[in-house]
């Protein structure tokens, strides 16, 4: 009988894909791979700690999967277990600790744990990575979009984030590693190949032959197979009338650009030591609308960053008013031990944090339909995933390429298909054609 290995995922597509990795290694080395809520003979838990609630839901999986069956072996993988790998050392639920390095010896660390029992956990920090470790898949459980990790590590230190200090320096994948993973996947019967890393605009930063994050772009989107191309999320600097002019000249690419804002208040970005302006962002955004037709800007903010006022708050929600974004993602502040911003004076309450991220919110609701809307009656290339039901009614669910949730009926199997479809109203945040 194979032994059986079960994974849960925690955090981001970074993540996600260091564990679609994982799983595929251990099969290839002859583990089953079983549900997590099964008894398996190896747990194996990819942890997150970009919030305090990452981290309470990282320690309870972990403790979940020994209870489940207190004979496994619980293998703690990832940020959270390379940030607090000094007390999951003590913590009897953890049998091997492996941090954001050594993902790539997880088969080999499980056979020695199995050979010689608990002789002292594994901790690979981020400072041991002077390369980009490879990992890769040959096939992803989604069958129609495949997420490839192209990058590691971030410098930019901005004073809210734990994560520098969880993955260590910039590492880049080569090109060509890249280029024939995508290859791989779309034989494999992906559609949509998304790039994505733990801060991409850095690619090629480590890298001595100059390649740059728009040169690996050229590369993937020229690569066989490859027809829907989408990026992970971006930095504003990135985007200036050059690389806006590179990207708008592949028609692979999607026309859906994460840039990541935090605060529309210059004060604000300041002490979140983020190096650019609200003015300049709006350029960012601007050039984008230039050079793409109604492109899909999606964003992320802070609420309740330490020393926000009522008015910077309210300086944000203008901003936020007048930029239009397709989505908003909003995050109370999540105070980090070990950033700087964690010994800042003025830490807010919970409750404002939370009061005003409902406030933010409320508005992507509002501009989110408000974006939808306009691709009414417009036809819309939709990449169908799988069957919902929404109310009594049974309906094919994809994505267009502005990250539009497209619902259509069809009694046709639409599966890992992509068609064009007519949109002609919007419900619950998704558009129905």
């Amino acid at each position: 009988m194979p032994l059986r290995a079960a994974f849960h995922n925690l955090g981001c597509k970074v993540n996600a894909y260091e564990t679609e990795a994982m799983q595929q290694m251990l099969e290839e080395a002859g583990y089953e791979i079983v549900p997590f809520a099964e008894t398996a003979d190896v747990y194996v838990i990819n942890t997150c700690t970009v919030t305090n609630i990452a981290d309470k839901k990282s320690r309870q999986m972990l403790h979940r999967a020994k209870k489940q069956n207190p004979g496994a072996i619980v293998v703690a993988v990832g940020c959270y277990a390379q940030i607090r790998g000094g007390e999951l050392e003590e913590d009897p639920a953890v049998d091997l600790l492996i941090g954001t390095g050594g993902k790539k010896d997880l088969v080999s660390e499980i056979e020695k744990f199995r050979k010689n029992g608990r002789t002292g956990q594994e901790h690979f920090g981020p400072s041991e990575c002077r390369s980009y470790e490879e990992l890769e898949i040959s096939e992803t459980r989604e069958h129609t979009r495949a997420f490839i990790k192209v990058q590691d590590g971030c410098d930019r230190f901005c004073s809210y984030c734990i994560i520098p200090y969880a993955r260590g320096r910039v590492r880049s994948r080569s090109p060509e590693d890249v280029c024939r993973e995508a290859e791989r996947l779309t034989a494999s019967g992906v559609h949509e190949i998304v790039l994505t890393g733990i801060h991409i605009c850095s690619y090629g930063k480590d890298r001595e032959d100059g390649t740059k994050l728009t040169d690996l772009v050229r590369a993937v989107h020229a690569a066989e197979g490859v027809t829907r191309l989408r990026l992970g999320s971006l930095e504003p600097s990135f985007i200036t009338e050059e690389t806006a002019e590179a990207l708008a000249g592949l028609p692979g690419l999607c026309p859906h650009f994460h840039l990541s804002l935090q605060s529309g208040c210059d004060a604000t970005l300041r002490r979140m030591n983020r190096r650019y302006t609200a003015e300049e962002f709006a350029g960012k955004a601007e050039l984008l609308r230039r050079y793409f037709d109604d492109p899909a800007l999606t964003t992320d903010i802070i609420t309740g960053f330490p020393g926000e006022t009522e008015e910077e708050f309210r300086e944000t929600v203008r901003f936020v008013e007048e930029m239009h974004f397709f989505e908003t993602h909003v995050f109370p502040y999540s105070r980090r031990e070990g950033t700087r911003a964690a010994d800042m004076p003025g830490q807010l309450p919970e409750k404002i944090k939370k009061d005003r991220s409902r406030v933010l919110l409320e508005l992507n609701g509002r501009q989110r339909d408000e974006f939808l809307r306009r691709s009414i009656a417009k036809p819309v290339e939709v990449l169908f995933e799988e069957r919902v039901r929404m109310g009594q009614e049974m309906f094919w669910a994809g994505y267009g390429r502005k990250y539009q949730r497209v619902l259509i009926q069809s009694g046709e199997d639409l599966a890992n298909s992509v068609r064009i479809v007519h949109p002609y109203g919007v419900q619950n945040g998704v558009l129905l054609a």
